[in-house]
């Protein structure tokens, strides 16, 4: 396992900017989507958030907020014309509009592993040649938001939809309060549905929820990541990430053990759909390194970890 070889360090900027966050409740460390086109700009593992309006590429994250009302499910069809071309949605949270991906808390969409359009991620759809894209997810999203950005979905009747989607219902602020394996798996089958209703035909792409405490092993090595993740980055895993007490062990294995129950969830119910094509766990398996997270939060994919995504998408869909 190779270590940065110049690490970062928090700056006083950037430090600023994440103390004033967690003064105004916006660090929580998790939260609910929100409808596209609302205020302005955090996370949905670091700070709860919502994109803008979610229309094709380059929208960028606006404000969090404590429900997701129901956004407006008809597409702005002006926003990517219809050439007749393979069409692509990507559907999911903060990983997927790239939040902290290029720039301190803001969504970067144009390194989004699904739809991004920078050549040195290569992105999914880069990668299969299809060039009218949208990104529909939200930054913020638990599970529960996935079916209002299903809708979106499918009213742009695509060929192709990806789903990453459920960091946000385990980083909860204690592992009491993580989403229910139930509720993730009936919310899942709903967008599925939702997504059946208007798109019968499209591929679906369904990654694996990462790996949360590899992502604590990782990052614990380096003084940058402790320091900014006591702003209350995924509380449910990450707090006092120096513990190595009973209590705090027994507190990151339920919250691992919450996220393997997730994917097991995500794997059943794209198996009864002969369209759909889990990752096998690829995402949750990958060993990824700090040079795979973004600098800023040690939290979300850097583009490094943008490219790395959109390879392990690749080798599931590639070559269908």
């Amino acid at each position: 396992m190779s270590l940065r070889s110049t690490p970062h360090t928090l700056t006083t900027a950037a430090g600023g900017a994440l103390a004033c966050l967690l003064g105004l409740g916006l660090l929580t460390g998790c939260g609910s989507g929100s409808e596209p086109g609302e205020g302005g700009g955090a996370d949905d593992t670091l700070v709860e958030e919502t994109p803008g309006d979610g229309h094709g590429e380059g929208s960028e994250g606006d404000g969090p907020t404590d429900a997701a009302p129901e956004p407006d499910t008809e597409p702005d069809t002006e926003a990517v014309p219809d050439d007749g071309s393979p069409g692509m949605v990507a559907l999911g949270d903060s990983i997927t509009t790239g939040f902290d991906s290029c720039g301190i808390l803001v969504d970067c969409p144009e390194v989004s592993w699904s739809t991004g359009t920078e050549p040195d991620v290569e992105s999914l759809a880069d990668r299969l040649g299809i060039t009218r894209t949208w990104n529909e997810a939200v930054s913020g999203s638990r599970m529960a938001d996935l079916p209002a950005q299903a809708r979106r979905a499918a009213a742009r009747e695509p060929d192709l939809v990806t789903v990453l989607i459920g960091a946000n219902d385990a980083c909860a602020p204690t592992p009491g309060a993580m989403t229910e394996v139930a509720d993730f798996r009936a919310d899942f089958e709903e967008a599925v549905g939702i997504i059946r209703e208007g798109a019968p035909d499209a591929r679906l792409f369904v990654a694996s929820v990462p790996d949360l405490q590899r992502l604590w092993e990782e990052g614990r090595q380096y003084p940058e990541a402790l320091q900014v993740w006591r702003f209350g980055i995924c509380p449910s895993m990450l707090a006092e990430p120096e513990a190595l007490t009973p209590q705090a062990e027994e507190r990151r294995t339920e919250v691992h053990e919450r996220v393997v129950e997730y994917n097991a969830a995500l794997a059943e119910v794209c198996a009864e759909d002969v369209n759909c094509r889990y990752d096998d766990g690829a995402v949750f398996g990958y060993t990824f390194t700090a040079d795979d997270l973004s600098e800023w939060d040690w939290f979300h994919p850097s583009r490094e970890g943008q490219r790395a995504l959109a390879e392990l998408a690749y080798e599931r869909l590639g070559e269908e």
